[in-house]
């Protein structure tokens, strides 16, 4: 009689941990980033049907990396989970906290119960009153969850760009700021591949904000010809 095939459950879980990983990284990099009037979002992404960045409530948004399929599903569920309870309570009571706990507990038992990980990274964001008050959530394949000050890299070289912005980010920024120090990074080379840094047009990115003027629906796209505004360096090659 043959005896069966066995994996420590320690051996199992790096496997999936690593399996999700690689394909996270695999996708190109988003960045989530507070600036004086709300948190605006930036990825390099030239299709205009799948998108990375969505809204999800009046002024919670979400972002992703990864595997298309399976966080445009967490994306759906999560419009659900929003709507329902709204509809139930409160629109008050929809926060950014409950829907990243909700996503943790999926993002958790996908992980140590299915044979394959959901190869994801999300964000949710919820634009406050001032900028103090801006909540940003990072949620990891396995369904830990990080409270983020400030901004967030996710997917692609997370660690190199997430350097890149924390040497410029700082309270108090400008949209534009942002979104400068946001493109720059994404069009940064790694200089150990000795490739040089790439200048991103504006019709190959994906870009939105939370407005945290706007009384209701937080969110909303940058467009082309609005990010061409915001990035002067473009401006020339425009014309």
């Amino acid at each position: 009689m043959t005896q069966p095939f066995y994996v420590s459950p320690e051996q199992l879980m790096k496997d999936r941990a690593d399996f999700a990983r690689k394909g996270i990284a695999r996708g190109r990099s988003v960045i989530v980033l507070g600036y004086d009037q709300g948190i605006a979002f930036a990825t390099e992404n030239p299709s205009r049907a799948l998108h990375k960045i969505s809204e999800i409530y009046d002024r919670i948004a979400f972002a992703a990396v990864g595997k298309y399929n399976e966080f445009e599903n967490l994306r759906v569920a999560g419009v659900r989970y929003a709507d329902l309870r709204g509809y139930s309570y409160d629109r008050i009571d929809v926060n950014a906290r409950g829907l990243a706990n909700a996503y943790a507990q999926t993002l958790g038992a996908v992980f140590t119960t299915e044979s394959k990980p959901l190869e994801v990274e999300i964000a949710v964001a919820e634009v406050g009153a001032s900028q103090d008050t801006d909540q940003i959530y990072r949620l990891s394949y396995d369904g830990s969850v990080s409270d983020e000050r400030g901004f967030v890299v996710m997917g692609g070289e997370a660690e190199r760009l997430g350097g890149i912005v924390r040497e410029q980010w700082r309270v108090g920024l400008t949209l534009a700021e942002v979104m400068t120090i946001a493109v720059g990074a994404l069009g940064s080379a790694n200089p150990d591949n000795g490739a040089s840094d790439r200048t991103l047009a504006p019709e190959t990115l994906e870009a939105a904000v939370l407005d945290r003027d706007r009384e209701r629906r937080a969110f909303r796209r940058l467009t082309p010809a609005v990010l061409g505004q915001l990035l002067p360096s473009r401006k020339p090659e425009e014309g």
